[in-house]
């Protein structure tokens, strides 16, 4: 029988197919291309204590950064690591919108992580439109996330720069490599984007592996 594979698949494996995220050895195990949704799964805040598997997520409406992190036991491991395109900056912004979120049900659908960490909007942005289309692709990952009853952990990003390297004003660089040496990565990842969801990622596993002792 023919695999089905819907249009959101479609564009993220043509990202993370590419040269760039290959070689950074971010893929994991080959996509199950579920169709359809399962029934949300809910998991309170008081058993974060015990996660085991979480979807990082970097938000930006021309690319979306994302990295999913398991453990079992020992150190956290890659499954895979990419990012969304949700369209030019041409296009209309609901289009984007709509884009982003089919992409990220596709994600949440096909890996089941137990949750979703991202990090929190800066109090104050030099660009505020910026922060305006942060907060747009945010929020479709946070509906997203709610459509699966899944737990949001919530991150400054001092906390997870300094979680990382030991410095909450660490360089994009820094935590390209800190994440890279720290998950045991061939290259460092790329774009920044994927660097950046891992590492909220893992700081969101780390911090609930220090809960549970």
């Amino acid at each position: 029988m023919e695999e089905t594979v819907t249009r959101a698949q479609q564009r993220r494996r043509a990202v993370a197919d590419t040269d760039e995220c290959r070689e950074t050895g971010l893929r994991g195990a080959a996509p199950t291309h579920a169709v359809g949704h399962r029934a949300a799964r809910f998991m309170p805040p008081a058993n974060l204590a015990s996660l085991r598997r979480v979807c990082g997520i970097d938000p930006g409406l021309l690319r979306t950064g994302y990295g999913i992190l398991s453990i079992d036991g020992g150190e956290p491991t890659v499954i895979e690591a990419g990012v969304l395109r949700p369209g030019p900056a041409a296009d209309a912004l609901a289009a984007r919108l709509k884009s982003l979120a089919d992409s990220l049900d596709e994600l949440l659908e096909e890996h089941e992580p137990e949750a979703v960490a991202v990090e929190q909007l800066y109090a104050h942005y030099r660009h505020p439109r910026t922060a305006i289309l942060m907060g747009h692709a945010r929020g479709v990952i946070l509906l997203a996330a709610a459509k699966r009853g899944l737990p949001v952990i919530d991150l400054p990003a001092t906390t997870i720069k300094r979680h990382l390297t030991g410095t909450g004003h660490a360089t994009k660089d820094q935590v390209q490599r800190m994440i890279a040496r720290t998950l045991g990565l061939r290259r460092v990842p790329r774009p920044p984007d994927v660097a950046d969801a891992l590492a909220i990622a893992y700081c969101a596993l780390n911090r609930a592996r220090i809960r549970a002792r």
